[in-house]
């Protein structure tokens, strides 16, 4: 079977950004992550992960690309078939490209079709937008709606004297 997926930029601007691809079920994360990057004209050499997410877009298990973690048991993306974590109970996929930059993508499966005979599989289907020149910024939010972008904690940090610090503290 084919999945067809459309990925969409996060962005904040008004124009939509996306791409619509077609993939075998039988690929790897890794094959995913691959079109993805091309399609958007990235050179494919920076870190990235998969996140398996609700329908609310709530980011939950993580699926990198290269395993970081001190135990060597990171679920990686050339391990993990499509069909595994996605399907049609389970739709909706976020990617993370270049952490510096955070490229934030919505992965949703749209469709899942047959296999057409002659066709090559990944396949790019559709371009929708342009690239802006970089990630657009990353709003981070504390649970509860707090904004941590807008801390304010009313601590002058130039004023030494009063701020309490104990310089004989060991």
């Amino acid at each position: 079977m084919i999945y067809r997926f459309r990925v969409i930029l996060d962005n904040d601007t008004e124009d939509d950004i996306f791409r619509d691809l077609e993939i075998r079920e039988t690929d790897s994360l890794e094959d995913l992550h691959n079109i993805i990057t091309q399609s958007f004209g990235f050179d494919g050499t920076e870190m990235a992960s998969f996140y398996i997410s609700n329908d609310q877009w709530d980011q939950g298990e993580e699926i990198s690309l290269f395993d970081l973690s001190d135990n060597g048991t990171a679920r990686l993306m050339n391990e993990t078939e499509i069909s595994a974590v996605v399907h049609e109970a389970q739709t909706k996929l976020i990617y993370v490209y270049d952490f510096l930059s955070m490229w934030t993508f919505y992965v949703e499966l749209a469709e899942i079709v047959d296999v057409v005979e002659g066709h090559d599989y990944p396949n790019l289907m559709f371009v929708q937008g342009q690239v802006p020149d970089t990630a657009p910024d990353r709003v981070f939010e504390a649970e509860g709606g707090d904004d941590f972008n807008d801390f304010n904690d009313d601590i002058d940090v130039e004023d030494y004297d009063n701020l309490d610090f104990d310089e004989n503290w060991n």
